[in-house]
């Protein structure tokens, strides 16, 4: 479900007349996708409207909060990352775990079932897991419970990530959706629990080439 989207420049020039049109949404791919494009009010979130999405949404029957707990039942430990996903097995919930025995853990969940599909260790990745490490050890609030604070005004949730190195400060990335099919990108710090919207292009993304 991570992507990031840039909209056409029409879609810039309506926000200036209020108005709406059709703006192109363009994955890491180069595919692109086309959705309305509205005007937002300050705070509102982060503007991109993806369908697909917002059908994936409507479709799990399984909350992030509870691919969580599936995951740590499944794998003891902490959760550093939940993504909601079309894959092979059907919709599934893909989430990262650092087991109570060191090792990192990926767990495909079922998102209608919640049950366990595919588990392995990750091996690689020791520099963006070392940072993770890290942060979950100082965190106040978890994967679910920044899951839950987010939904709570911003719609499903479908995507949590502990970042430990945005801006030099972990946070955990939440995206969610709305009802109208825009997404929203939200920054929760992970030791205070405070959430704001993150800007519409984001440049620690736009350095790091973004995610797939």
């Amino acid at each position: 479900m991570k992507r990031h989207l840039v909209l056409a420049t029409a879609a810039a020039a309506a926000l200036l007349v209020g108005g709406a049109v059709t703006a192109v949404a363009v994955n890491g791919s180069g595919s692109g996708t086309s959705a309305p494009a509205t005007a937002q009010g300050p705070g509102s979130g982060n503007g991109r409207q993806d369908i697909e999405d917002l059908r994936e949404a409507h479709a799990a029957q399984v909350t992030a909060p509870q691919a969580a707990a599936a995951a740590l039942t499944a794998v003891p430990g902490k959760v550093s990352g939940l993504d909601l996903d079309q894959d092979r097995p059907g919709l599934v919930w893909d989430a990262d775990v650092l087991g109570n025995d060191g090792k990192w853990h990926k767990i495909t969940l079922d998102a209608h079932t919640a049950r366990v599909l595919n588990q392995r260790i990750d091996r690689g990745g020791d520099d963006d897991h070392a940072r993770k490490h890290a942060a979950l050890a100082g965190a106040q609030t978890d994967a679910a419970g920044a899951a839950r604070k987010a939904a709570a005004g911003y719609g499903t949730v479908t995507s949590v990530d502990l970042d430990g190195d945005h801006r030099i400060k972990a946070v955990w990335e939440v995206e969610t959706i709305t009802e109208d099919g825009t997404e929203h990108k939200l920054l929760l710090d992970p030791h205070t629990g405070a959430l704001s919207v993150a800007p519409a292009r984001d440049a620690h993304d736009d350095r790091d080439g973004g995610d797939d």
